[in-house]
């Protein structure tokens, strides 16, 4: 699928970046891979870590916030994955205005930028709290996802966009993992839980990465990609973790939702249910396309839902369990 290609990732330098990088170098032989970020030190580090592998490597400084830098750097390029972005919920909070330059106008620039370069597929990671968002940050990564899907219309065909979105990634910074663990190595008294009902959904990073690479050959452009994963209720995290750790309730924070929501009941009239995901069609369409998306290159086929249906992660009909959760390796 992508021997032969040349695939520019933004934000190639967090955790994401790194195993998406991995992963290709793996599993295909491309013709040029660049990462494009704005921290030189964790690109230094990146350069040392896949030295092996320089002559088809790039590293590019720059900031999804500057259109010409992201021009310079797409020049060439066949696939770009958009995975830069102000993800730090508080942070976004204090700092509105940064999080709308990064997410809303940087989505803006680098559909801008792959347009007038001719890139054939873009691919954007987007959140869970991009449905019905109760933050600024899922505010604008919901921006972002509408601006990705309706730059289709724009590049008439010629260059394609899809969003991929999933929850929390097991082990990422700002998930709860992270959190417990350091907890327990501090010896606290107990693990804070907000509430003892909470439910997220449950993929790790290699999860993430294998189902970003099967929706680039699924895409048709203007999907949202949305994969059928399990639930853990966080409680049972707590316990898997640290089971001689007494739990304690603190509350709902600002701007924290009780479950996740990955396909909206007001957006079910959009939804195609397929074997191992879901895709939320564009609501307006002005390009013609040679397949429905009702069946993809694949031959998947899938089936609308019900009205009023909605994906979250108190529904899901699969929950891992304690025992379950202990086998996964946190640090992954």
């Amino acid at each position: 699928m992508l021997d032969g290609k040349s695939i520019l990732i933004t934000g190639g330098t967090g955790s994401f970046g790194h195993r998406y990088t991995s992963t290709l170098l793996d599993r295909y032989n491309l013709k040029r891979l660049v990462i494009f970020s704005r921290d030189e030190l964790k690109q230094y580090e990146m350069q040392m870590k896949f030295k092996k592998h320089n002559s088809v490597m790039r590293f590019f400084i720059g900031d999804i916030r500057d259109k010409d830098r992201l021009k310079e750097a797409m020049r060439g390029i066949d696939v770009v994955i958009h995975a830069a972005a102000l993800k730090h919920v508080p942070a976004a909070e204090y700092n509105p205005m940064e999080c709308i330059k990064t997410n809303v106008y940087g989505a803006e620039n680098v559909i801008q930028a792959a347009i007038e370069n001719n890139v054939e597929d873009v691919v954007a990671l987007s959140t869970d709290k991009a449905a019905n968002p109760a933050n600024l940050y899922g505010a604008t990564k919901l921006a972002s996802d509408k601006l990705f899907v309706a730059a289709n219309n724009m590049a008439g065909g010629i260059t394609r966009f899809s969003v991929v979105r999933y929850g929390n990634v097991v082990g990422s910074r700002g998930s709860v993992v992270p959190l417990f663990q350091q907890l327990i190595e501090n010896n606290e008294n107990y693990i804070p839980i907000t509430h003892e009902k909470m439910t997220r959904f449950w993929i790790t990073l290699q999860e993430g990465v294998d189902f970003v690479l099967k929706c680039m050959t699924r895409m048709q452009g203007g999907e949202i990609f949305v994969p059928k994963i399990p639930s853990v209720r966080i409680t049972d995290v707590a316990k898997a973790m640290a089971p001689n750790i007494s739990i304690k309730i603190i509350g709902i924070r600002s701007g924290e939702k009780l479950h996740e929501v990955m396909c909206p009941a007001d957006e079910s009239h959009l939804v195609i249910e397929f074997s191992d995901y879901f895709v939320i069609t564009p609501s307006i369409m002005f390009y013609s396309r040679p397949n429905s998306f009702l069946e993809n290159s694949l031959g998947e086929k899938g089936e609308s839902v019900a009205e009023g249906y909605e994906y979250n992660s108190l529904n899901n009909e699969y929950f891992l369990d304690i025992d379950e959760i202990i086998k996964y390796n946190f640090k992954r």
